[in-house]
């Protein structure tokens, strides 16, 4: 649906009144490469998508706000102040949310809105919905209001919002990449300390080709919480050796080699060298895009699904098949899972004259191995939350 089509939707459903509509945008993300770093201490790749969630919104006379979705049929409306005090189990959870993390800064809303949103995010796809949905409406609130939109901070009040308020421990990767990320770039993050650099993706004649399974991730939290302790323990023994050391991620691969036999567990081992490892992928795979070498980067792309299958063991049956599919195909350049695995999607760098050919081919493919019936989506990478205003 496109911004011309939404705005009517809106106009249909509110009416008209003496103010002025504005429109704004918040992409999803993918997570290019650097998987299950972000709690040890290391740097994750992800980029901003060409499609997201768009949300109209317009100021209303009276204190009230209404919030409702191209995508769900739910919809309510109520008091800013008395209406929205617990959660409904709703997605305008995540909307609230964010409201109630602005008036814990003194940026309680002043006026009353109308919102309409549209998502062209598959709901449970790994592709950060939520997020979208959250930092688009702290940007389009902070901007109907007169405040400054600082895009970091906005990133780390939408996770405050999923943790407290929805009540899902989230990371801060999400919310960053949707909130900064920039058109023909990937972030590298240092999910820790904020610290970011903007570096060039350029695709060239290669498409990124996202996968999703449709196998739904059932041991997602359970072997979460199983890998995280299993880094700890691995922490723990090494910082016998380096007493300064705060995370796995910070150990380049040749110092790992000199203490991994202090790791007596292999199970534990293997999962330390698969965050060590992985760490310097993500700077090897930045250094490959500096260069502009795309074959470089696929083949890391390739090295880290291995890892994460072999090594931290979080992949399964479905997710190997997809990727095995993937990497059969001459057009691919590189093929992994993304995301926390056990379901979920992949991502592909797949050229563009043989996308429709790849898709086929990998679609049937997996098919016939699991079963399941894949979606394929095809993007480039775009911008991080903005206004649409030439659009209007």
């Amino acid at each position: 649906m496109n911004t011309e089509q939404l705005t009517k939707k809106f106009m249909e459903k509110y009416g008209d009144n003496k103010h002025s509509y504005r429109v704004f945008n918040a992409p999803g993300r993918v997570n290019l490469i650097g998987e299950h770093l972000d709690y040890n201490g290391g740097y994750v790749l992800p980029a901003a998508l060409e499609f997201g969630t768009t949300l109209v919104i317009r100021e209303r006379d009276d204190k009230q706000i209404s919030f409702a979705s191209t995508n769900m049929s739910y919809e309510v409306v109520g008091s800013i102040k008395d209406d929205f005090n617990s959660k409904s189990d709703q997605w305008t959870d995540y909307p609230v949310g964010v409201i109630k993390e602005l008036e814990k800064i003194g940026k309680s809303l002043t006026k009353g809105y109308d919102l309409l949103y549209h998502g062209d995010i598959p709901n449970g796809a790994g592709l950060s919905s939520s997020a979208s949905l959250e930092v688009v409406t702290a940007y389009a609130l902070l901007s109907m209001e007169g405040h400054e939109t600082d895009t970091v901070e906005i990133a780390k009040l939408s996770q405050k919002a999923e943790n407290l308020f929805v009540g899902v421990n989230s990371g801060i990767m999400d919310q960053f990449a949707v909130a900064n990320g920039r058109k023909d770039h990937a972030i590298l993050l240092m999910c820790d300390t904020l610290e970011y650099e903007l570096v060039p993706f350029q695709t060239g004649s290669y498409k990124i080709v996202i996968a999703n399974t449709n196998k739904r991730r059932g041991l997602v939290d359970s072997k979460y919480n199983e890998r995280r302790s299993e880094c700890d323990q691995a922490l723990e023994i090494l910082q016998k050796e380096i007493p300064a050391l705060q995370y796995l991620a910070q150990l380049s691969p040749d110092q790992f080699k000199t203490l991994q036999d202090s790791i007596l567990n292999e199970t534990v081992r293997r999962r330390a060298q698969h965050v060590v490892e992985e760490n310097q992928r993500v700077l090897d795979s930045v250094n490959a895009l500096k260069n502009g070498d795309l074959e470089a980067f696929g083949q890391y792309m390739n090295q880290s699904h291995d890892s994460l299958r072999y090594l931290y063991e979080v992949t399964g049956d479905e997710l190997d098949a997809m990727v095995e599919e993937f990497q059969r195909e001459s057009g691919t350049l590189g093929a992994r899972m993304t995301g926390a695995g056990f379901g979920g999607c992949t991502v592909a760098l797949v050229h563009e004259d043989e996308v429709d050919k790849v898709i086929k081919a990998v679609g049937g493919g997996y098919e016939t191995r699991t079963g399941l019936k894949p979606d394929f989506y095809v993007c480039g990478v775009g911008h991080g939350v903005h206004e649409i205003k030439e659009e209007i």
